[in-house]
């Protein structure tokens, strides 16, 4: 059976890969051009269920298709790259979702040697909002990259980037919705402290995070001048501001930031040491 080059499998359907089927699937993509692979046989059951997409081994996905996309965990890359090693060839494009797990990882355990392209996505995929970042391996090409761009544009954006910088993307926009999700808790419970009901602070701050994104997306201005059209002198924007210089917020931030960035390339490399 030989590959063919406009057919996907998807390798691991947990919450990314069901992420990226879904994504494709409500785009311009087929059923029969996907396949997945999947050894839960509940999540076998419900991806069947839910979206009518054929589950087969490794061998059968990598045999009928050009386009393999690894989305299992990192702790699982060896033993799959193991099942990988004798039936990926030269000829086959890989895109890895697989987080701190580098292309020279990937490109040592096939030897075959097809071309390598990481992806660093972030949980928004879930609704077609991500923020991807992918980089080339050492064989692949701006073909290649294209491929991947149009894959992972199915769930939202997508830049290119050099693969040295893809653990501040995971410290910034791969870790980033954790950092929103805490600050919309934090504001909450601050409505709450304000004698507001929660269910309305909810309400209140999820929509104000919304229209501001919307408008630092749109707008095209810088957030300065979106922040200082709100502060009005002695008014009440600028007390605020002033307590969150106060306490070090933005500091604190710079402080955590780095410390994700830190803490990927720890990982990254603890993964390539095994």
């Amino acid at each position: 059976m030989t590959s063919d080059p406009g057919r996907l499998a998807i390798i691991g359907g947990g919450k990314i890969g069901e992420a990226l089927l879904s994504g494709l699937l409500r785009g311009t993509a087929v059923h029969d051009d996907i396949l997945m692979v999947e050894h839960y046989p509940e999540r076998i059951r419900y991806l069947n269920e839910r979206y009518g997409i054929r589950v087969v081994d490794v061998a059968e996905a990598v045999q009928s298709c050009g386009t393999i996309l690894i989305a299992v965990k990192p702790q699982d890359i060896d033993a799959l790259l193991h099942q990988l090693a004798d039936l990926v060839t030269a000829d086959h494009l890989v895109v890895s979702v697989a987080a701190g797990i580098t292309t020279a990882r990937i490109e040592r355990g096939l030897p075959a040697g097809p071309a390598v392209v990481r992806c660093m996505p972030n949980t928004p995929a879930l609704v077609d909002e991500a923020m991807t970042a992918i980089s080339a391996g050492a064989r692949a090409t701006q073909t290649h990259l294209q491929r991947a761009d149009e894959l992972l544009s199915a769930v939202g954006r997508v830049v290119r980037v050099p693969e040295s910088q893809l653990d501040a993307v995971t410290a910034l926009s791969g870790s980033g919705p954790a950092y929103f999700f805490f600050l919309v808790e934090a504001m909450i419970d601050a409505g709450i402290l304000l004698g507001l009901p929660r269910a309305l602070a909810a309400e209140l701050i999820v929509q104000t995070l919304v229209g501001s994104a919307v408008m630092l997306r749109d707008s095209g201005e810088h957030p300065v001048q979106l922040r200082e059209a709100v502060t009005s002198p002695a008014g009440t924007t600028i007390s605020a501001i002033r307590e969150l210089e106060n306490h070090g917020v933005r500091a604190a931030f710079l402080a955590a930031i780095e410390a994700a960035r830190n803490r990927s390339a720890e990982l990254g490399r603890a993964a390539d040491a095994e």
